[in-house]
């Protein structure tokens, strides 16, 4: 991990607590929700699935909002080349001037839907993994975003127990020749919430 992660987020967290004032980005407003409920929370991931600490991959987040995951990740760990995907404009240049104003050159903001950008031969099979949190129904990112990843790639996404339980068995009915799977729940610190993912 990058020696000055903490003091970027700090940046990070300043630059969304501005922007916020003139744009719905986030309701978590205080530093240390942020540092939980954002940061521990887009961390996750990588304690599930190690390898995104040291392989160099292509990464979409999908439905990037504000830039959760796909700040934090790219600050953390510069062998990831992430691209940030939403369709509101704001929310593309927020986290593309974020990435301007920290210096995260692993780090590219993308204004489009997944669906249609699966559509275009140059963004299919274009990455080895696809993450997604806070955005919708598995099902559904699944089917916009599955032609973006690449033979042997990974799709993993940040959900609730009781989403995870909601949205599985129909990620089995529609996409039957994809091994998904439900990791055991974890809490976030101080009671914040409790978290799995969902991923093949």
């Amino acid at each position: 991990m990058n020696p000055d992660f903490a003091a970027r987020c700090g940046r990070f967290r300043q630059l969304l607590a501005e922007a916020n004032l003139t744009m719905n980005l986030t309701r978590i407003e205080s530093e240390r929700d942020f540092e939980i409920k954002h940061v521990a929370d887009s961390l996750a991931v990588v304690d599930w699935f190690p390898f995104l600490r040291t392989e160099h991959l292509k990464v979409a987040d999908v439905g990037c909002g504000a830039g959760f995951p796909a700040v934090i990740l790219a600050l953390a760990f510069p062998n990831l080349d992430i691209t940030a995907i939403d369709s509101t404009g704001k929310k593309v240049a927020f986290v593309a001037g974020v990435a301007g104003e920290l210096g995260i050159p692993n780090l590219h903001a993308v204004q489009g839907r997944s669906c249609e950008l699966a559509r275009r031969p140059e963004w299919q099979e274009r990455f080895k993994v696809v993450t997604a949190r806070a955005v919708g129904a598995a099902p559904k990112i699944y089917s916009e975003a599955a032609k973006l990843l690449a033979p042997g790639g990974r799709f993993i996404l940040y959900k609730t127990p009781l989403q995870a339980a909601q949205e599985l068995p129909e990620l089995l009915r529609t996409a039957p020749r994809r091994n998904w799977k439900q990791t055991d729940s974890f809490e976030l610190p101080e009671a914040s919430g409790t978290r799995c993912f969902l991923y093949f």
